[in-house]
């Protein structure tokens, strides 16, 4: 059973029985429910290291959801560790004159510039000039800057525990470059490749990872991992009638009774 349950986003856990929601700032005056909860479920990212580290509560999506997904330097570093050969082409960068060139000179236009924390293909540019690059380094401090993939579509793979339970295509309205929906890009749910549903399972199961939503591209077959996020868009997966709350149910069920399990 899961036992007592508190969740700091009540909107993900809308479905689940017998959860207690709470505001985040509220974590500390009602302390009392928080300390006495079996499982703390969605809490922002600033009430993570105290939650787990401070009163060993357990939390869903996992730490390691948490830790690998709070930026894309984060989530980058550990696909090129892990499955280098399903990672772009990237360099990241604190922003100075000489990195600049290298960039330059690493790079062949197009290719692609990010801010480092941003999601629904918000603070995603495409670069096509030197000018375009400057005008991106100028807002910001880190240069993260990725090879462009030659895609008309990628792919939303949704993971709960262990295993993807959803995904879809996402093709970029004409003439965009974002594929997202939030971006106005289209879906379909049909002819998802298995092989990309295990690089994702399989890079989850190896770092910890429960909970996120992972972009993945697919370029002449070969998979690339381009980001995933913990508290990814729903709105394809409801406009589809798909329900993640007895998968994340299923998942709590599942796990042990220490704080430790999901580290």
């Amino acid at each position: 059973m899961t036992g007592r349950l508190v969740s700091f986003d009540p909107l993900r856990t809308l479905n689940i029985p017998g959860v207690i929601p709470l505001k985040p700032e509220q974590w500390l005056s009602r302390q009392d429910i928080v300390q006495a909860a079996d499982w703390i479920l969605f809490p922002e990212y600033w009430q993570v290291n105290t939650l787990v580290y401070g009163w060993k509560k357990r939390i869903f999506p996992s730490i390691s959801s948490f830790h690998l997904g709070h930026d894309k330097v984060e989530m980058t570093r550990v696909f090129q560790a892990v499955c280098p050969e399903n990672t772009p082409f990237t360099q990241i960068l604190a922003h100075t004159e000489t990195a600049i060139e290298q960039v330059m000179d690493a790079f062949c236009f197009p290719f692609v510039a990010k801010e480092v924390r941003n999601s629904m293909g918000q603070g995603v540019f495409l670069i096509e000039t030197r000018k375009d690059f400057l005008d991106y380094a100028k807002s910001n401090a880190v240069l993260y800057v990725q090879e462009y993939l030659p895609i008309r579509r990628d792919l939303r793979l949704v993971l709960v525990g262990n295993k993807v339970v959803a995904g879809y295509w996402r093709k970029a309205a004409p003439g965009q470059f974002h594929n997202n929906v939030s971006r106005g890009g289209t879906v379909s749910f049909e002819d998802i490749p298995l092989g990309a549903v295990r690089l994702v399972e399989t890079f989850a199961q190896q770092t910890g990872i429960n909970h996120a939503g992972f972009d993945v591209a697919d370029v002449d077959g070969h998979f690339y991992l381009l980001e995933f996020n913990t508290r990814f868009g729903t709105r394809a997966l409801i406009d589809r009638g798909i329900q993640l709350s007895p998968y994340i149910q299923s998942c709590l069920n599942e796990n042990g009774t220490s704080a430790q399990d999901l580290l």
